[in-house]
């Protein structure tokens, strides 16, 4: 397929999910940026600069993926790395309305670039950042939920 594209999130923490999400993306497009968003309405537990550099550590491997942050509105990052498309995770139908409505003001934004949802493998379909630092809060076994960098980070935050 080739082109570039963007897989934004908050990734407070980056997942085994999102990271399946990253990996198959990065097998359709010739450059995958993963891009931290600020999201006002979030209170994270990591900084920007300590995502982007978790999420620098467990894609290092993946070459054709660049890690960055933005605010703002994504269609105006995705113009200023010339991608022509958006990668979006869905975990199970209930995410496919919220998704739906930031598709659609997307592309009133920007009609240039495409929205591509990738399903996640079966074994995620639960997983979500705020599941993981609930059970990383009260030293619950997380290994199979994140890579154990992003494991050692969530304890030393929670210590």
């Amino acid at each position: 397929m080739g082109g570039i594209a963007v897989c934004p999130g908050s990734f407070d923490p980056i997942t085994y999910g999102h990271l399946d999400i990253i990996k198959r993306a990065a097998k359709v497009f010739e450059q995958v940026y993963v891009v931290v968003l600020n999201n006002s309405s979030k209170k994270p537990l990591f900084t920007v600069e300590e995502r982007i550099q978790l999420i620098e550590e467990v894609t290092r491997d993946i070459k054709n993926v660049k890690v960055d942050s933005f605010q703002g509105l994504l269609m105006d990052y995705a113009k200023s790395v010339n991608a022509n498309a958006v990668i979006r995770g869905l975990r199970a139908v209930s995410d496919f309305e919220y998704e739906m409505q930031i598709t659609s003001m997307n592309r009133v934004l920007n009609d240039e670039v495409e929205t591509f949802f990738i399903m996640t493998n079966n074994q995620y379909s639960f997983l979500s950042s705020s599941i993981v630092k609930e059970v990383a809060k009260y030293n619950g076994d997380i290994s199979e939920l994140v890579p154990d960098t992003v494991e050692k980070a969530l304890k030393n935050k929670f210590s």
